[in-house]
């Protein structure tokens, strides 16, 4: 049965689907490369995205939202650069390191555009 409360979130969905595709990483990270340092960073910061979000959608007040969705963003821009260091180290090729990459730029816009309209739905309720 279908809740009828359900709205779409497309930002919880593709950082979860970016948190699998982090797992799946790792796990090749680990598994065929024999990568155990970065691989944890990545896993690390990769996936938390996905969990801030879900506390924001939870969150307090839209101060609280704001923040998690910046500890997100952090997360995300770390993660970034974990994938441009395994890219530049052969750790990943080419066309791995664009499709995740682009994925992570994609999320990184839409955390960005939620904070920016949630400070400005804050400020417009003065």
């Amino acid at each position: 049965m279908i809740n009828a409360d359900f709205k779409p979130n497309p930002l919880k969905d593709k950082t979860l689907n970016f948190a699998i595709r982090i797992v799946k990483l790792y796990q090749f990270l680990s598994n065929q490369k024999k990568e155990f340092v970065i691989a944890k960073q990545i896993l690390r910061c990769g996936t938390n995205p996905g969990a801030m979000v879900r506390e924001a959608n939870n969150a307090e007040s839209g101060m609280d939202f704001i923040h998690k969705l910046a500890i997100a963003q952090k997360e995300l821009s770390e993660t970034q650069y974990w994938l441009e260091l395994l890219h530049m180290t052969g750790y990943i090729n080419e066309t791995e390191f664009n499709s995740i990459y682009r994925d992570a730029d994609e999320i990184m816009k839409m955390i960005r555009s939620s904070i920016l309209t949630k400070k400005k739905n804050l400020v417009n309720k003065q």
